[in-house]
């Protein structure tokens, strides 16, 4: 399908309807539903994951068993990180905004010609990387459209004229480019990847990622969120994640709730990573993302998760992955984003002092006085990490090579961020 066929598709989308009639069935509670929320809650033993009958149970819970579960789940995140919430400071850069991929909730894509497309050159890379390591960041984070040379000629062209094969040899030379010339360190997310690529990338990157945002294949189908977005099919960003984990690559990963699918869905999809990380124990990161309406979107009627749907969902991926750090972006939740620190997050994820947030550009990162603020309010210290958490460095760190080198010399000796200015 072209770009101009697929846009024309998604003028009246038959699915979205469907997700909305799904999102608010979803609300009445019955007193059975209650009793078994009240029952999964007892079974939860710390330390322990629950079982995914049980989360199938919590994710459904009543407002009056919600403060029950929220206490739980951060009882279960104490236990796991006791007293500290982490943020990383970082640097959004937006290598290209071409992608092949067409998504019913995306605004960051472009094709060639429409307004805003663009790729980043070398220069415009380290100078906004120059610019952030002045403001105390230490992460340089690398988002761009999967592979879009496939699709697009004018994206082969651009990469001939700057000398490298795919987008994902210029990416590689980006993040070589930013550890060498910046004490920043690269944490790329440049959708699928081969093993090959993987190896390639961890060489020049402490870790990666990639949202599996669902295990639902049938958001692939006409009119759904994952129409006409080959590189969504959960087999797919399944085996990028795996082959990360033969590799032992730290991982950030997640899922993104209310693009239709079900609350099954969710527990699925973290059990899906969870299975993974038992067996690699690779995953050093799970986001989960709420979708939030643009208005020039295909899915720009669809209901947003509410905040309630918000907190259980992070709750039961605390209770599912009690040993996992999990992260939910404060910007999306706005204004009562502090409310996510009672259902178990340990992290905030990316905040960046200098650039937007290119996915979600109307959403604002709080300023990050702000952000202590809020997160002290809660009882927690905010600290700064790295872009690769505590847990995994010593294993990066132990590797010869630049890469190391400059992990050591941006760690202190907690495996935090060693703080050379004030924030």
């Amino acid at each position: 399908m072209t770009p101009a066929a697929n846009r024309l598709h998604y003028h009246a989308p038959p699915l979205y309807h469907s997700i909305h009639v799904a999102f608010t069935s979803i609300t009445p509670v019955t007193s059975g539903s209650r009793s078994a929320c009240a029952s999964a809650l007892a079974s939860v033993r710390p330390g322990l994951p629950i079982s995914r009958e049980e989360a199938v149970h919590l994710i459904r819970c009543s407002d009056d068993d919600l403060p029950e579960l929220l206490a739980t789940a951060r009882a279960a995140k104490e236990r796991f990180k006791p007293g500290v919430i982490t943020y990383s400071r970082k640097v959004f850069l937006p290598l290209t905004n071409l992608c092949r991929d067409y998504c019913g909730y995306c605004t960051f894509r472009r094709d060639p010609g429409d307004p805003g497309a663009h790729t980043m050159t070398s220069d415009e890379v380290l100078s906004v990387a120059r610019a952030g390591e002045k403001l105390g960041c230490t992460e340089a984070l690398f988002s761009l459209g999967d592979k879009p040379e496939l699709l697009f000629p004018e994206m082969r062209e651009t990469l001939r004229h700057l000398g490298y094969k795919s987008t994902l040899h210029y990416l590689e030379a980006m993040c070589e480019l930013v550890l060498r010339e910046t004490s920043l360190l690269p944490h790329p997310n440049p959708g699928l990847l081969s093993a090959e690529w993987i190896a390639r990338l961890a060489a020049v990157s402490p870790s990666m990622g990639l949202m599996l945002e669902t295990t639902n294949a049938a958001l692939l189908a006409p009119g759904a969120a994952h129409d006409n977005a080959p590189d969504k099919l959960p087999a797919k960003r399944l085996r990028t994640i795996e082959d990360a984990g033969k590799q032992s690559v730290p991982f950030t990963t997640g899922l993104l709730i209310g693009i239709g699918e079900s609350l099954q869905d969710r527990v699925d999809t973290l059990l899906a990573i969870r299975d993974l990380h038992d067996r690699y124990g690779h995953i050093q990161e799970v986001i989960v993302q709420n979708f939030r309406v643009k208005p020039a979107i295909p899915m720009a009627n669809c209901p947003e998760p509410t905040r309630g749907q918000m907190l259980r969902t992070i709750a039961v991926s605390r209770l599912l992955l009690p040993n996992v750090n999990i992260q939910a972006p404060p910007n999306l939740s706005a204004p009562y984003y502090g409310d996510l620190v009672d259902a178990g997050i340990n992290d905030w994820g990316g905040i960046s002092p200098l650039t937007p947030d290119f996915i979600n550009p109307e959403k604002p990162w709080p300023h990050l006085e702000q952000l202590r603020l809020r997160t002290e309010a809660k009882g927690f210290a905010l600290r700064q990490r790295l872009p690769v958490y505590p847990e995994f460095l010593p294993a990066l760190a132990a590797k010869p090579g630049l890469l190391s080198d400059k992990l050591r010399a941006a760690a202190d000796d907690h495996g935090l961020a060693r703080i050379l200015r004030a924030a």
